[in-house]
């Protein structure tokens, strides 16, 4: 498909990059690809698995975690060819993020819903981490305190400053320039979600062995009323969403790697890779921690653990759950961050505020180089998603609402319908139907949890004023 707008009016849009810098090298391999998409996909959507498995049942869990898999894997096939776009007068161009491919393939105006769709979930991304991590670190000091004076006495600790001192750390870590320079960390992030999702798994099976019984029902959990149980279950499908799609990422992960091999080929076989290896931690996860608690079991595996014994092994997964929260949090801010200082030094070409660079040594670290510009922006956008967090911090409705925002239009509208324009497929063949059949259903369903979900967030904070008063 050609182009339908010239590349002045491609360049004018705001929300959009076409610009194909040379300059940037890219060193990226199948194996950092699936550190990106590990560290993006493993995150605080894992943890909360078992309590959707408890929602839906033995039968509908298994089945729509499987069904959730499948769609990512293949929206982000159609994400990868994306990427290159064909223009006759310079040579392939590189979509470098999903907005720029939407806008080339859609037109403008689906680029800006695209874009302003993106930047609410990388920031309520923000969001949910910061609370995660802040369950997290009370896990850690609730663990410690039945362990030093018993499982009787009265542990319990409040979030806000864990989330102060989550936020100061991203302060910090936001200071890494972009995506490109960030390859170690998303490593270390990939390895610690693995390594808690392996906990988790572990002493889901250990509880089952240990008590030699499968908790647990076909239903699910039974509930007061069959109102109340529609709401969970729907709920439970945001938590899913949230915990799979990251179609919104796939492009920015994709002009990191190198070529040969073409980046199309290596980016769909880290993406099997990576959803395989998420898909197995998902389903042995949420089952063995369903089967552990049955209708007990809580709304994060692993900071709601009924027993608390190995203690150091709860402290232990709880802090590589905070490593790896503190390089997901990058990987999901990095692209408003590129965005903003775009913005900037286009705005700003000789302001010494946006462009100059101030070396700094830190001991025992490398060099740091610092910008005020950027020093300003991201301290202000970290200090926001760390307020939101505190004023809400109700972990399973907030992945929900994330969740259920991001899957429809994300993972289903924009890859389906730039999937129907490159391939010219006329209406109303068999392959348009199916492909808009499939997107209305998708489309339902996202509507239910959402409304599920804010339901929830919203039941959530009223209990807790009325406790409060």
């Amino acid at each position: 498909m050609g182009l339908t707008k010239s590349d002045d009016q491609l360049l004018s849009s705001p929300l959009i990059d076409h610009s194909q810098n040379s300059a940037i090298k890219r060193t990226g391999t199948i194996w950092t690809a699936v550190a990106h998409i590990i560290t993006g996909v493993i995150g605080s959507g894992v943890l909360s698995l078992a309590w959707s498995m408890a929602q839906l049942g033995w039968i509908a869990g298994p089945l729509l975690m499987l069904f959730f898999a499948a769609i990512t894997l293949i929206s982000t096939f159609l994400m990868c060819d994306c990427y290159r776009s064909p223009d006759p007068e310079h040579g392939p161009i590189r979509n470098r993020s999903f907005a720029e491919a939407v806008e080339l393939n859609l037109g403008e105006k689906s680029a800006w819903i695209s874009g302003l769709l993106i930047h609410i979930n990388f920031y309520g991304t923000g969001i949910a981490y910061v609370i995660t991590s802040a369950t997290c670190f009370s896990a850690i000091q609730k663990s410690n305190c039945y362990h030093k004076y018993g499982h009787d006495a009265p542990c319990e600790f409040g979030n806000t400053n864990s989330m102060l001192l989550f936020g100061l750390v991203q302060i910090f870590m936001s200071q890494i320039p972009d995506l490109h320079s960030m390859e170690w960390l998303s490593v270390v992030a990939a390895v610690m979600s693995i390594a808690y999702s392996t906990i988790g798994l572990g002493l889901g099976a250990a509880q089952v062995i240990g008590e030699g019984v499968i908790l647990g029902s076909i239903g699910g959990i039974s509930t007061s009323s069959s109102t109340q149980k529609f709401w969970l279950v729907f709920q439970a499908l945001g938590d899913i969403a949230f915990a799979y799609p990251f179609t919104m990422i796939v492009l920015n992960i994709q002009d990191t790697l190198r070529a040969p091999p073409p980046e199309t080929e290596t980016m769909k076989r880290a993406s099997v890779i990576s959803i395989t290896t998420t898909t197995f931690f998902y389903l042995c996860c949420g089952g063995f921690g369903y089967a552990a608690f049955g209708d007990q079991t809580p709304g994060n595996l692993l900071t709601g653990f009924g027993f608390y014994e190995p203690y150091w092994l709860i402290d232990f997964a709880n802090a590589c759950i905070v490593l790896h929260l503190v390089g997901g949090y990058q990987i999901y801010s990095q692209p408003v961050f590129a965005l903003v200082d775009k913005w900037f030094q286009e705005n700003l070409p000789h302001s010494t505020f946006v462009n100059r660079a101030y070396s700094i040594k830190l001991p025992l670290l490398p060099a740091l180089s610092l910008n005020l510009q950027r020093l300003c922006f991201r301290t202000v956008y970290v200090a926001s998603t760390t307020a939101i967090a505190m004023v809400f911090p109700y972990f399973n409705q907030v992945l929900g609402v994330l969740g259920a925002i991001n899957f429809w239009p994300m993972a289903i509208y924009f890859p389906v319908e730039m999937c129907l324009r490159r391939n010219n497929i006329g209406a109303w063949t068999s392959k348009w139907i199916l492909l808009r059949a499939f997107s209305a259903l998708c489309f339902v369903l996202t509507m239910f949890a959402l409304i599920a979900s804010i339901q929830g967030l919203i039941s959530a904070r009223f209990s807790s004023q009325l406790y409060e008063e």
